[in-house]
């Protein structure tokens, strides 16, 4: 199964509901592009690192299931949303629910 190169990571208020709007970039308080790095991080799945994120994804699920922003744990109130990059260009697909502020690293 070949993996996706890159997503983009969505850190949201947990509070935002799931619309197609408060998911896109434009609802998230930082967002940044991580790439595969060819490594497998602690949790078992692919790592994914860039601009100061490093996440272990799980590629079925789309479930971030190890994050690291800024060498740190995720805050309480934010969760994490996805969306797979697609190597055209910046075309992306529909934005899959990560983890919640239980991700860690």
């Amino acid at each position: 199964m070949s993996h996706p190169q890159s997503y983009e990571i969505l850190l949201v208020p947990e509070h935002v509901e799931e619309t197609t709007e408060a998911a896109g970039s434009s609802g998230a308080i930082r967002s940044a592009v991580v790439a595969a790095t060819g490594e497998t991080g602690a949790s078992g799945y692919p790592r994914y690192s860039g601009e100061g994120v490093v996440a272990d994804i799980d590629p079925a699920t789309h479930a971030v299931e190890a994050l690291l922003v800024d060498g740190a744990e995720l805050d309480y109130g934010l969760s994490v949303r996805i969306k797979e990059k697609n190597a055209d260009d910046d075309a992306d697909s529909s934005p899959d629910n990560g983890a919640d502020s239980s991700a860690a690293g």
